[in-house]
């Protein structure tokens, strides 16, 4: 297969990256799966090497500095996805999550720009004030 040919995840609609960049192993899901629990190894792990992939450096920095349990001190992203009885659909959730989670490292919040009051704010801010101040005055006793 060609490397235009080779099936790409879709991150976002300008990035995507190489099936071949994936690790994919099956091993055994836990809990219940009837009598044909014991034999299939339906739960997925996948293990994606954020140094060695074809992501922009930028992505790869901000994906590291990320404080999340999935993603090991190698650098290494290990997703386990065990929810659904087919190898099928647990390997297309494991995809679904790293797709989201490389998504998350995408977005760059935009910087707050911090605001200043106007002067009429501060105007009603100072009338109000000054209002509150009379009005408790009024509660004082009055010397005779």
């Amino acid at each position: 297969m060609s490397a235009s040919q080779e099936k790409q995840l879709r991150i976002t609609a300008t990035l995507a990256l190489a099936e071949s960049e994936i690790e994919f192993c099956q091993v055994r899901a836990q809990g219940p799966g009837g009598q044909h629990g014991d034999k299939a190894s339906t739960a997925v792990h996948l293990r994606f090497d954020i140094h060695a992939s074809s992501l922009p450096e930028q992505h790869k920095t901000r994906l590291l500095r990320f404080a999340d349990g999935r993603i090991t001190a190698e650098g290494v992203v290990v997703i386990k996805a065990q929810e659904f009885r087919s190898r099928e659909q647990n390997r297309a959730e494991a995809l679904r999550r790293l797709a989201e989670l490389i998504a998350e490292a995408t977005f760059i919040p935009k910087r707050r720009r911090p605001t200043r009051p106007g002067r009429a704010a501060r105007q009603r801010r100072l009338d109000a004030k000054k209002q509150r101040g009379e009005s408790k005055a009024l509660r004082k006793k009055i010397d005779c």
